[in-house]
């Protein structure tokens, strides 16, 4: 599948500008990550999987990654993007697992690409660019502070891809830094 392809399928059930610009930063997010991680050759199924992983949710959120399982099967997508954009719904809506560790870093980076979009609207300068991880760890801490987003998801994809949460937080840090101002 290529990017324009999931574009277009994704902005068919998707049109409200939050849900499609969250899209773009976890797609260019994974991107970063295949990169980094020594997936290279991989980066644009990472980026699709990233841009898709939400496709269900704006029409459908009480069936959100499993109404989107239902719709990328009807159009002949494949199981493995499938598998990978339904299993960030593990242990919330789903019991499909992050195997991959593409899985595994889209399940991480989702809620924590979020409160970090939280905490850059509420700096002085607006950017990520001088976003430092203890900044990111007190709003983390502070329950009430993007309360949508799961700090439970977050630490269990820290924990599912090995990493200490500082280690997720820093580098997903470094990957925003690499294409938002």
């Amino acid at each position: 599948m290529t990017r324009d392809e999931a574009w277009a399928l994704l902005t068919e059930y998707n049109q409200d500008a939050f849900h499609l610009e969250h899209a773009e930063v976890v797609e260019k997010t994974m991107r970063y990550f295949a990169e980094k991680l020594g997936y290279g050759e991989e980066k644009d199924f990472w980026g699709v999987v990233g841009l898709l992983h939400d496709l269900d949710f704006e029409q459908f959120p009480e069936q959100h990654c499993i109404k989107s399982q239902e719709i990328m099967r009807d159009r002949g997508i494949g199981e493995s993007i499938i598998h990978a954009t339904a299993s960030h719904g593990y242990g919330i809506t789903v019991d499909i697992e992050p195997e991959h560790q593409m899985e595994k870093v889209l399940y991480a980076v989702d809620e924590l690409t979020g409160l970090i979009g939280a905490v850059i609207i509420m700096r002085p300068s607006k950017s990520v660019q001088d976003l430092e991880l203890k900044s990111v760890k007190k709003k983390y801490k502070s329950k009430g502070f993007a309360a949508g987003c799961s700090r439970e998801v977050i630490q269990r994809g820290a924990d599912m891809l090995g990493w200490t949460l500082d280690e997720l937080i820093q580098q997903t840090i470094d990957a925003l830094k690499t294409f938002l101002p």
